[in-house]
């Protein structure tokens, strides 16, 4: 009778984490077409009744909040990783490609401010930060990264690059990586480069995008 019972619980766990899968994958779809659809748009999405979405989420503001800490999360997972890549400049970029590839400034963009963030997200956010910098001062000790770039800029380059969308997602993927390809051919260095127009991004200058929206 237990190890019925065992097997049947493992079954429901594993049936509730792929039902939460395909919620966390509609709510993505959605809200980054249109940060302002409501909750039934991912129930209907996902296929699932608007009451095991609920069962999961208490509203609208927790469902985003739990997509942009999971993109926060995988942006750290990647950071790490490239920080055991020996070659400092191989880890840098690879870092920056493999991050364009999770697509996680989609989200940044379109949804910053449409939640409080939490302590927790908070003090990812400042390790990803920090492990960002190692890699970056990696880089530019590597002596292929030009001297007048600054930490924030990776930023708006990753912005950038998720700026690129058209409807078939493997074209899109394609055209990212040709544009983080020409924004890293800028970001390198050059001898006969004019300087940046300045001044440059100031650290925090965009956290203002994270304040609950009125």
């Amino acid at each position: 009778m237990s190890t019925t019972s065992g097997k049947t619980l493992g079954g429901r766990r594993a049936q509730a984490a792929r039902n939460d899968e395909v919620i966390l994958e509609a709510a993505r779809a959605v809200f980054l077409d249109d940060p302002k659809a409501p909750i039934a748009a991912v129930a209907e999405r996902a296929g699932v009744g608007i009451s095991a979405l609920y069962r999961r989420y208490a509203g609208k503001e927790d469902l985003l909040r739990q997509l942009c800490h999971d993109g926060l999360r995988r942006y750290v997972a990647e950071a790490e990783s490239a920080l055991a890549e020996p070659d400092d400049w191989t880890a840098f970029a690879g870092f920056l490609a493999r991050v364009v590839d999770a697509d996680v400034h989609s989200l940044t963009v379109h949804l910053a401010g449409t939640f409080t963030p939490t302590e927790e997200m908070g003090r990812d956010a400042m390790r990803a930060n920090e492990l960002a910098t190692a890699l970056f001062e990696r880089a530019r000790a590597s002596g292929r990264l030009r001297p007048d770039v600054v930490v924030p800029d990776l930023g708006l380059l990753l912005e950038s690059c998720a700026a690129v969308r058209v409807p078939d997602p493997e074209r899109t993927g394609q055209l990212r990586r040709r544009q983080l390809a020409v924004l890293l051919a800028g970001l390198s260095t050059a001898p006969d480069a004019d300087p940046l127009p300045g001044p440059a991004p100031a650290a925090g200058e965009f956290d203002w995008r994270w304040r609950p929206r009125e």
